[in-house]
């Protein structure tokens, strides 16, 4: 189980990793239409929204990069957050709710809630 268990972190870590990035990619092609379009009314709206999609996945995806990184280190807490994130990833159909799924499998099994156990007592 500890291999699925390395395997959920990486998991969680790239995934969200990946929506910060789609939503630095959403920002910039909205900023350059906005830009495009040569009207200053556009290139303002398409800006604003661009930095609400950005910052709104980033707000997003923070918790799933820092549960994937605590779920690596054994931390027991970020079993817990891992958990609740996935929770929320079986929303997004239907890679998301793969990950999601497949975290919920690893992270209740109870060979690694004694993994955690373990690495929480030493």
């Amino acid at each position: 189980m500890d291999k699925h268990v390395t395997l959920v972190g990486v998991l969680h870590i790239v995934w969200h990793s990946l929506a910060v990035g789609l939503g630095f990619l959403a920002f910039t092609i909205l900023t350059l239409v906005g830009r495009l379009s040569c009207e200053p009314e556009a290139i303002r709206i398409l800006g604003i929204i661009g930095w609400v999609i950005l910052v709104f996945v980033t707000l997003l995806a923070i918790p799933g990069v820092i549960g994937g990184i605590a779920v690596l280190k054994r931390k027991s807490w970020g079993r817990i957050l891992a958990m609740v994130v996935s929770i929320f990833d079986l929303l997004d159909i239907p890679l998301g709710t793969a990950l999601g799924a497949y975290s919920l499998w690893v992270l209740l099994h109870d060979d690694t809630i004694a993994i955690f156990e373990r690495e929480s007592g030493s």
